[in-house]
């Protein structure tokens, strides 16, 4: 998600991109999602993380609506469909009217009495409705960012160092062979990320860089619609869910058109291995149960051994959730950038971060203010290891 989303943010610039992929397939590793999310996260407060996602959001619905106006998406591969928000246990609540500016004070709203009524609760229960949001297929939306003219895609290639000399940057394989030498290269690989870093650092013995990197380990479960009662599938939500994990139905799984429901994911930290596992189905029922009671006794069936099925991968996160998009260390490394972090958020925040990188290299208007564009830099990182060494 996020290589193809800088890969498409650079090509629609003019850039020539070439396009280092380890995995012999597009959508491996957690861009492999089956289906997820775009969707703002609101706060009262309307907050740092509030303002970035919904901006994110926008940024992913537009890229989503010109790909498909192309002929490279189409509706089996994302919908506008508008979110369903539980409000699980009264938490994100929306701002104060005052905390949002004009323009998008219609975007996230209490949930209707009908919207309510379609997910089978009573009106007093605290929802919301988020209109300008939707499901995304990661896959072919990947696939569609990288068939913009001017990117080269490179499949089961993986770079194993990385290195700078004269004004050019180099990758190599784990043989030691050169794979390609640019003079601006963006590292958006996720947790491998910091190892390429560490190889760069002890190529030119300069002082530590550490992005406090972690993986984030998430279980989707899903299953054919075909395989519930008939009584369950007419009580379907017609939209997404989304509050305690999220729940999608309709949707066709991979390698498989017919319609699926979806719920997940699991979060579990400090993983290196992301096998599907029989208790995180487990996980994912009482997730549904919590998320939409009334479908707790329907959707049994649909988690039987015979049925379920699941998909599970790493996510990468940071600590304060946001990406680190940008320049390290550019009096250090002058052209080297990198776009990672994304962690549960990759659909929504995938865009921005890409266009962001395009600003940053080609020195135009950021694509968010700079007060909120301050809060991506991964420089935010470098720069406080440099404080921390003069203390």
């Amino acid at each position: 998600m996020a290589g193809a989303a800088v890969a498409a943010s650079l090509a629609q610039c003019g850039w020539l991109v070439e396009v280092l992929d380890t995995a012999p397939a597009l959508g491996a590793g957690a861009s492999g999602l089956p289906v997820g999310l775009a969707a703002p996260h609101v706060s009262p407060d309307d907050n740092v993380f509030s303002r970035i996602t919904r901006l994110g959001v926008q940024a992913t619905t537009h890229r989503a609506s010109r790909l498909t106006d192309a002929g490279l998406m189409t509706s089996a591969d994302w919908g506008l469909t508008g979110i369903f928000e539980h409000r699980v246990k009264g938490k994100r609540a929306l701002p104060s009217t005052n905390a949002l500016p004009h323009d998008e004070d219609h975007r996230s709203s209490r949930a209707s009495h009908a919207q309510l009524e379609a997910c089978g609760f009573s009106t007093e229960v605290p929802a919301l409705w988020h209109s300008q949001a939707g499901w995304l297929c990661p896959r072919p939306f990947v696939a569609a960012q990288l068939a913009t003219p001017g990117i080269t895609l490179r499949l089961g290639c993986a770079v194993h160092r990385v290195s700078r000399s004269d004004g050019q940057w180099h990758a190599w394989d784990a043989g030691g062979q050169l794979l390609t030498q640019t003079p601006q290269l963006v590292l958006a690989s996720a947790f491998e990320t910091q190892a390429l870093l560490q190889t760069l650092v002890a190529s030119d013995a300069g002082p530590s860089v550490h992005l406090p990197l972690n993986t984030l380990r998430g279980q989707v479960s899903f299953g054919a619609l075909d395989h519930l009662s008939e009584a369950t599938r007419s009580v379907l939500p017609p939209f997404p869910v989304n509050g305690h994990g999220s729940f999608i139905s309709g949707v066709a799984a991979p390698n498989d058109s017919a319609a699926h429901w979806f719920v997940g994911s699991t979060f579990e930290r400090d993983c290196s291995q992301a096998p599907v596992r029989t208790e995180d189905h487990a996980d994912n029922q009482t997730r549904v149960n919590t998320l939409l009671p009334h479908l707790a006794q329907g959707m049994a069936r649909g988690f039987s051994p015979s049925h379920i099925q699941g998909w599970a991968g790493l996510r990468c996160t940071l600590p304060d959730r946001l990406p680190a998009v940008g320049a390290l260390d550019p009096a250090r490394w002058p052209g080297l950038l990198v776009c990672t972090g994304m962690g549960a958020r990759g659909i929504s925040l995938s865009v921005l971060c890409g266009e962001l990188i395009a600003a940053e290299l080609e020195g135009y208007a950021l694509p968010l203010p700079p007060e909120l564009a301050k809060h991506l830099a991964a420089r935010r990182y470098t720069q406080t290891i440099s404080r921390n060494r003069h203390n």
